[in-house]
């Protein structure tokens, strides 16, 4: 069981940055996925950005180039740094993990979800 805790949300204007974290309980599951996701209201939850536990980052066409994951304390702790936002950012963000198959970006793939933390971003 693994539980994690989201923070770092808030309100932004277009073109700021915001970092958001990820409190892990644990990381001592080999090969697990970390990863945030966000949805929007009256959209589908999508993926953002993951991260291997080799190290191996993936990230969605929209926010490449702009979001940055990253993880610390021996994997403990999982951030997004997201630069150059845009209203389209605005949305729920979740921080999960899991053991992918059929795509890295897919919600569905994930076992452990946080309670998510809001991104508003205004024009």
């Amino acid at each position: 069981q693994v539980q994690l805790e989201e923070s770092g949300g808030g309100s932004v204007q277009s073109g700021g940055s915001l970092r958001l974290s990820c409190a892990a309980s644990e990381h001592t599951f080999s090969n697990l996925f970390m990863g945030w996701f966000r949805q929007a209201p009256g959209k589908e939850r999508e993926g953002v950005a993951v991260i291997k536990s080799t190290g191996t980052t993936i990230y969605a066409d929209s926010v490449k180039g702009r979001f940055t994951i990253s993880q610390a304390n021996a994997k403990r702790t999982l951030y997004l740094q997201m630069s150059s936002l845009k209203p389209e950012d605005t949305a729920m963000y979740y921080c999960a993990a899991g053991w992918p198959v059929k795509g890295a970006l897919l919600p569905s793939e994930y076992n452990y979800w946080g309670q998510g933390t809001q991104v508003t971003v205004s024009s």
